[in-house]
């Protein structure tokens, strides 16, 4: 079986961790801060702060700027889910807004007509790994007086325009699930340039502790939300590695461009301008979706649906979608990920693109 995603962990990783475990220390403690400065260090952002996974980190964020009951945030209609969800853990209303119909990414062009008195920030998603337009998104925030969380979940490492994703907008936030470019096993990080956006995430993910205090003394309402020293003794190790296996996420990808170039049927990931692209997900538009998984299961050859619905199709967030969202329903009916990840070779790569290529001579819908 060839998988759709596969952590690659190392001699390096368990040693890491076996320190930590040797050591008596293994909740939040050094090696969360040794971590949080490395990753600070390679993004360009004066401040990174580890959570319990991505979906925290967009929580807190969120608080961190003050998002609260009555508050609106404008949020793509096609991502995953927790991109909606933190916005109702502040009791806060998500407004969705569609994606571009080649990027995926939530379309700037379309922002400012949702925008209303309560709306107070915008939530872009860097989809499968391709930054989203963030200078025309920061250019609307900017002239509208709103705040900007990115969701980077899924783009370690990816660049635009020079810049690495983390350093954009006020506050940006990333996931170490299995699955992501690293790991952590599970984890989040926030990074900011912000003084007191990042004392206060220090706060809240910590009980409302000061950062350097923990005793007893709780300014606000927090939560527990800490990384330990396990996991981020995982991340350290993996962020070293970060840089290699990207470089061979797009070589896989550039195969993948070369070898499915022509083939009737699919529509091969579109990659805007001045951006470096680290390919969480290689994924294509199919004309006949259900004919192509057949084939790829027949072979072996795992695939992903990433996602099967807008999220304005899920029960409890379908009281805000009101306004147009098509593109995001069109997509998740013909969106499908390849494998992509760096444990791949070149032989299972040919396996892929052999198989792709036999179902295009089968007739289309």
């Amino acid at each position: 079986m060839i998988p759709i995603a596969k952590p690659l962990i190392g001699e390096d990783e368990k040693k890491a961790v076996v320190q930590v475990l040797d050591s008596g220390m293994i909740a939040c403690g050094p090696k969360v801060e040794e971590f949080e400065k490395k990753f600070a260090q390679f993004v360009g952002t004066k401040y990174a702060i580890t959570t319990t996974s991505g979906t925290t980190a967009l929580h807190l964020a969120l608080l961190s700027i003050g998002i609260t009951k009555g508050d609106e945030v404008i949020v793509p209609s096609f991502s995953f889910i927790a991109t909606a969800n933190v916005v109702l853990f502040c009791d806060a209303k998500p407004v969705f807004c569609d994606v571009h119909p080649r990027t995926f990414t939530i379309d700037p062009g379309k922002i400012e007509e949702l925008i209303t008195k309560k709306t107070k920030a915008i939530i872009p998603v860097h989809l499968y790994g391709q930054p989203a337009d963030m200078k025309k998104i920061l250019e609307v925030a900017e002239n509208q007086s709103l705040s900007v969380i990115g969701d980077a979940a899924q783009a370690h490492g990816a660049k635009l325009n020079g810049n690495r994703i983390g350093s954009f907008g006020e506050v940006e936030c990333f996931s170490f699930y299995p699955t992501k470019n690293m790991t952590t096993g599970e984890g989040g990080m926030i990074t900011t340039n912000n003084d007191d956006i990042a004392e206060r995430v220090y706060s809240l993910r910590n009980h409302g502790r000061e950062k350097t205090k923990w005793g007893y003394e709780h300014h606000r309402l927090g939560y527990n939300y800490r990384m330990t020293d396990i996991s981020a003794a995982l991340g350290f190790v993996q962020l070293s590695k970060l840089t290699g296996f990207n470089q061979r996420r797009k070589k896989n990808a550039a195969f993948y461009y070369e070898t499915l170039n022509n083939i009737q049927g699919i529509e091969l990931p579109y990659v805007l301008p001045n951006v470096d692209h680290v390919y969480h997900q290689f994924t294509i538009k199919c004309n006949d979706r259900d004919t192509l998984i057949q084939h790829l299961i027949k072979n072996n050859i795992g695939y992903g649906i990433y996602y099967p619905k807008p999220l304005h199709w899920y029960h409890h967030l379908k009281c805000f979608g009101h306004n147009d969202l098509s593109e995001s329903e069109h997509i998740s009916k013909k969106v499908l990920s390849l494998p992509i990840h760096p444990a791949l070779d070149q032989q299972d790569l040919e396996t892929i693109t052999s198989v792709i290529s036999e179902v295009s001579q089968y007739p289309y819908k």
